[in-house]
């Protein structure tokens, strides 16, 4: 197995400098296993564990690398690390701002949608989550300015819908109208802005965006907007269920 210096492994986790690091241990506010970790330039194995097992400054160390997370993203907030307002890294901890390897959306929801949006420094998951041959589905519940004309949910699930400046078909997805104005849509592409634009291409507007759903995994009912929790094995695994 694996070791990394605690210096090293904290400084990337967002705690502070090597050196700041190394203070922290020297002033015993580094515990592991119940005793205090004096020497930050010794070596640990990294494991799943680790948060039960460290703390810093008296508080559970965070996830190592390969974290995951899902958050109710609210409205008002962009997904981004620069653009200017509210960000949805500024719903999280400031430290993991300075994760390395960092810490990224999982795809994005535009400003103006809510609703489960995931977040890893794990790559290769990512890469899974959002790869087109994975064809992970994700479900939206819109809200549309006008009524349903009736034929929307077969030209969507017809596979060859097109979106205006583009020159490939939409893949099949599935609508459930929900009332006159309110549907769910499932798709199983992640095109820029491509619910809006689906109904659009139908001659209508959504005029509001919700998203519960990322692959098999719901976003909880419990989890308020802004609120954030740490992802599961289980969870994990739901989103490729």
């Amino acid at each position: 197995m694996s070791t990394v210096r605690v210096d090293r492994l904290l400084a990337n986790m967002g705690y502070g400098s090597r050196k700041e690091i190394q203070q922290l241990a020297r002033a015993g506010q580094i515990v592991l296993d119940g005793a205090p970790f004096t020497d930050a330039e010794k070596r640990i194995a990294v494991t799943p564990d680790l948060p039960s097992r460290m703390r810093v400054q008296g508080r559970a160390v965070d996830p190592p690398p390969g974290m995951a997370l899902m958050m109710h993203k609210p409205l008002g907030v962009t997904c981004s690390h620069k653009e200017s307002g509210a960000l949805v890294y500024d719903l999280l901890p400031g430290r993991w701002r300075d994760r390395d390897p960092a810490l990224s959306t999982v795809g994005r929801l535009d400003k103006d949608t809510s609703g489960l949006l995931l977040f890893t420094d794990d790559g290769a998951l990512l890469h899974r989550i959002i790869s087109p041959k994975k064809h992970v589905a994700k479900r939206y519940v819109a809200t549309l300015a006008r009524p349903l004309a009736g034929d929307e949910a077969a030209r969507f699930a017809a596979g060859d819908l097109m979106l205006e400046g583009e020159d490939k078909p939409l893949l099949p997805a599935e609508l459930e109208p929900l009332d006159e104005t309110t549907v769910r849509l499932t798709i199983h592409e992640g095109r820029y802005h491509q619910v809006r634009r689906m109904f659009a291409a139908v001659g209508n507007h959504v005029v509001a965006l919700h998203r519960d759903r990322v692959g098999g995994l719901d976003l909880p009912a419990d989890l308020e907007p802004g609120a954030w929790r740490l992802m599961t094995a289980e969870d994990i695994a739901a989103v490729f269920a």
